[in-house]
This record gives C-alpha cells, structure tokens and sequence, in this order.
C-alpha cells in the first residue's frame, strides 16, 4: 500500500516542476532588446556564414548547384 502511494507523491512532484516552464508577460521586454536578437552580432554573423558555406563547398553550399573541393 505504501508503494503506489509514494510513487503517485513522486509523480505529482516531478510534474509540478514544470509548470513554471515559458517567458512570463513581465519578462518579454528583456527578450526583446536588440542585442538578445540571434543576429545581433554582425562581425559573428559573418563569420558563421563564412564556416558554413566553406564546410558546405563540396556540396555546393547554401546557393550553389553542384561544388567541389578544388583540389584538382
């Protein structure tokens, strides 16, 4: 009897953990500043456009049809 008792405790717990889960209406205003944006950094953003369309060349990248290594 004590059994399914504790592990219904143990559910009821768990679950009550994530019911603080989200961004609360007071909260929205810092995620809206301009540099929590994803891009708010143009020099990072450069340079990861830069990585990708090196590491995607041999397939032909974000723009291109076909590509190759170039080692030829």
């Amino acid at each position: 009897m004590l059994k399914p008792a504790l592990v219904a405790v143990t559910l009821i717990i768990g679950l009550s953990g994530c019911s603080n889960l989200g961004v609360q209406p007071w909260e929205k205003g810092q995620l809206a500043r301009s540099d929590m944006a994803l891009d708010s950094e143009k020099l990072d953003l450069a340079l990861d456009d830069h990585i990708y369309f090196s590491k995607e060349g041999s397939s032909g990248g974000r723009a291109f049809a076909g590509g190759g290594c170039g080692c030829n």
